[in-house]
């Protein structure tokens, strides 16, 4: 059974960092096509990073050059270290992982931005 579980969120001014973890069991983090997304209030959810199983990274255009997704494979861990964070990044975020097709999402958590 697939289980992916956040963690990291908080509260932090603009400017700060925070850095999200997504703890992977069931599966081989390495071994799969990996993403972080968010979802702000009375938005939908947007794809934010993705990591392939080759390590080949992409960021949606506005957290580029702020927002960095790595793994941790002894750890089987997901992360996405943000910096400079504005408050329009407040959301909450989610991880999600894709294998044989099927689509599996952890709960989420919350990143709230203060001006």
């Amino acid at each position: 059974q697939v289980r992916l579980v956040e963690s990291g969120g908080g509260l932090v001014q603009a400017g700060g960092s925070l850095r999200l973890s997504c703890a992977a069991s069931g599966i081989i983090a390495s071994n799969n096509y990996m993403d972080w997304y968010r979802q702000a209030p009375g938005k939908p959810r947007e794809l934010v990073a993705s990591i392939t199983s080759a390590g080949t990274t992409n960021y949606a255009d506005s957290v580029k050059g702020r927002f960095t997704i790595s793994r941790d494979n002894s750890k089987n861990t997901l992360y996405l270290q943000m910096n400079s964070l504005k408050p329009e990044d407040t959301a909450v975020y989610y991880c999600k992982a894709l294998r044989s097709g099927n689509n599996y999402w952890g709960q989420g958590t919350q990143v709230t931005v203060s001006s």
